[in-house]
């Protein structure tokens, strides 16, 4: 697959598939641009990689009851997900977006013999049906624009305002399958609920395929509304920060990835937003800073994100736990997997020298060159920038949190006080992934050339800029990184030999906080280390506190316990379902009695409704 993107991009003329298809409507047509190898990329390496990890993670001997079943929809979700994104027809599309949905249900459902699997998976099939309801009605409306369920070429429609309906389906629907905040409610307990590697194939691809559908479809037209990109602007807010703030609040290193995949996919929005609003006010740099930005971003996240989940999957493995307060002092007994999960940690936080920092200062630099417009409207992108500030400020204090309580310190129980180093099938794709971070973070002009391509195939007359110095100086920014990482490794060289060289030295106890016996049970727990930003958000999170004081002058023993409910799920649709399911039960019951004269009754009734209606009209 990657040797025929490869081959497809250079040669144009041959990167487009068409056979004829009974179905009506419908035509197996298949095109390759610059565009679709955004997203393809990091899915062949994200696919390949998830896959050899998942020999050592859940090999068939240990699962026999669902290992097969894990490796057959991890290959057909893959392989939809690739159809999908070459499909240049709306119902071919539609079906590899099915095959897509249902075999992720299969994937979240992998130990459907545990209760919480299964209600992920519910809540997650709901949810993508939902989307693709608005999906039909999206690929629908377009049909009647354009005449046919091809897919219109670039530039060619006008933003009418049925194509506004068109973008409000779309945003839905596609929102939906990204986790565009409020539209996220299923992704926190899906990515927790299935094996790592499979969350990494989720979060790193599946939920991309969102993003993919907004991208292709505002290509299709000529002119954006500014309501379009100002829309995507505040949705883009909303779901970085109040993303960020869940994750800060989380116990469950699975739950706490997923929702910082919230908070990414806010970011990619934002970056989108940037673009839009250059197209609306006419300022092609801000439209090609952005558009780069947000793909960029996207091949980021797909790989930091991707070798997160599979560090938290190997520590998983470890100690057989997702809860981060059971775990602590696995620096020393798994090195690599650390070290791994420490160079993800800093690349989603968007620091130098790994790829997070790059795609963001793209953002950055396209939200600042809006105050080069004329007029208030003009200025509306360079609102990402704070935002922006504020999520990575957030992102980087919740992974201090992540790897001091899981990595640094004591271990917290027996079990993981002896844990054992991931397997070499494991640490391997870690590696690989590491290394594609690092090569984007150090090596970012290697990409420009695609991500021109890219933002000319969205938008065509951006092909007449140049993503380069001065515009985006990429050179600049990797040798600063290349700086940086000497200057790290010198550091780190000089510390070695100050080890290696005798010098006199004691050894003391740490001091113990005024404690005559410490124990590990007085470290950072999870929500004792977040406790005072969460306490910031506290308006929108209204975390739950179960405290039972000590009360005596000589007491017994006291428990505090935290829990931060979903904001949409848990505080909104569970409770307005539970409020209609009573509703309708008690109605059930008052029309549904088992008693014939009440049947009667209704039908005598619906008949004077009727002759009333008909004497009226």
């Amino acid at each position: 697959a990657l040797l025929g993107t490869v081959l497809a991009l250079a040669h144009p003329e041959n990167s487009r598939l068409h056979w004829a298809w009974a179905v009506p409507g419908a035509e197996f047509l298949l095109q390759v641009d610059a565009l679709t190898a955004v997203f393809l990329f990091p899915l062949f390496l994200v696919v390949a990689t998830g896959a050899v990890y998942g020999l050592g993670y859940w090999p068939q001997h240990r699962y026999p009851q669902n290992g097969r079943k894990l490796r057959l929809f991890y290959g057909l979700i893959a392989g939809s997900i690739i159809l999908l994104l070459a499909a240049r027809n709306a119902l071919l599309f539609l079906f590899a977006w099915e095959a897509m949905a249902l075999s992720g249900f299969f994937l979240i459902t992998t130990e459907d013999e545990k209760e919480d699997s299964r209600r992920a998976g519910l809540i997650y099939l709901a949810a993508t049906h939902t989307g693709t309801l608005a999906l039909f009605a999206l690929f629908a409306l377009l049909a009647r624009m354009t005449g046919s369920f091809a897919f219109p070429h670039a530039a060619s429609l006008a933003s009418s305002g049925l194509g506004t309906a068109v973008f409000i389906s779309g945003l839905v629907g596609f929102g939906m399958k990204a986790g565009i905040m409020p539209l996220h409610i299923w992704l926190p307990g899906a990515h927790a609920a299935a094996p790592s590697h499979a969350s990494a194939l989720l979060s790193g691809v599946m939920i991309k395929t969102g993003i993919y559908g907004l991208v292709r479809l505002t290509s299709f037209y000529a002119h954006i509304p500014v309501s379009w990109g100002a829309g995507l602007l505040v949705l883009g807010v909303i779901s970085g920060v109040l993303g960020v703030a869940l994750a800060l609040a989380q116990h469950d290193i699975k739950r706490l990835l997923a929702y910082h995949s919230v908070e990414n996919i806010g970011i990619i929005v934002l970056g989108l937003a940037v673009a839009l609003l250059g197209r609306s006010f006419n300022q092609p740099v801000l439209c090609l800073l952005g558009i780069c930005g947000a793909l960029l971003h996207t091949i980021n996240h797909g790989l930091f994100k991707s070798l997160l989940f599979l560090a938290a999957g190997s520590v998983i493995h470890a100690t057989g736990t997702r809860e981060m307060d059971r775990m602590g002092g696995l620096l020393r007994p798994m090195p690599w997997t650390a070290a791994c999960f420490l160079g993800g940690a800093v690349a989603i936080s968007g620091l130098p020298p790994f790829n997070g920092f790059v795609s963001e200062w793209l953002i950055y630099l396209g939200a600042f060159r809006s105050l080069e417009g004329s007029g208030l409207g003009s200025h509306l992108a360079v609102l990402a920038a704070p935002a922006l500030a504020l999520i990575g400020g957030l992102a980087l204090a919740c992974f201090v949190k992540v790897f001091g309580v899981v990595f640094l310190g004591e271990s917290r129980v027996a079990q993981t006080a002896s844990v054992h180093a991931a397997p070499r099938s494991m640490r391997v794709p870690m590696l690989a992934l590491l290394l594609a971070c690092a090569w984007i973070g150090l090596l970012p002009w290697t990409l420009a050339p695609l991500l021109q391509q890219a933002a000319s195939s969205w938008f065509p007359p951006l092909a007449a800029l140049d993503l380069a110095a001065p515009l985006a100086p990429l050179t600049m920014i990797g040798a600063s990184g290349w700086v940086l990482l000497l200057l790290l490794a010198g550091i780190w060289f000089w510390f070695w030999l100050r080890r290696r060289c005798p010098h006199p030295s004691r050894e003391v106890a740490t001091w113990g906080c005024g404690f005559s016996f410490p124990s590990s049970r007085i470290q950072y727990s999870a929500s004792s280390f977040a406790d005072f930003l969460v306490g910031l958000f506290r308006f929108a999170l209204r975390t739950e506190r179960h405290e039972h004081p000590s009360q005596s002058l000589f007491p017994g023993g006291t428990t505090l316990a935290s829990h931060t409910p979903d904001l949409v799920l848990d505080r909104v649709i569970l409770p307005v379902s539970g409020a209609l399911a009573w509703f309708f039960s008690l109605l059930r019951t008052l029309v549904q009695n088992g008693r014939s004269n009440f049947y009667l009754l209704y039908v005598a009734l619906t008949l004077f409704a009727l002759l009333v209606f008909i004497a009226c009209y």
